[in-house]
């Protein structure tokens, strides 16, 4: 792939963001959990409850 340079899209790096009539807005939550299953630290959420509990 060619390097690439912001002037490389100067015709639209100052569009507006789009924002969908018919879909709702999908929460930040909602958002995450799409990703969730590729998650880099798998069993991290487990590491911290444990340690968060062992008060």
């Amino acid at each position: 792939m060619a390097d690439r340079k912001i002037e490389d899209y100067q015709d639209i790096i100052n569009l507006p963001h789009h924002v969908s009539v018919t879909r709702p807005h999908m929460s930040m939550c909602d958002r995450a959990a799409q990703f969730f299953p590729f998650a880099a630290l798998t069993g991290y959420d487990t590491a911290v409850k444990e340690n968060s509990t062992a008060d």
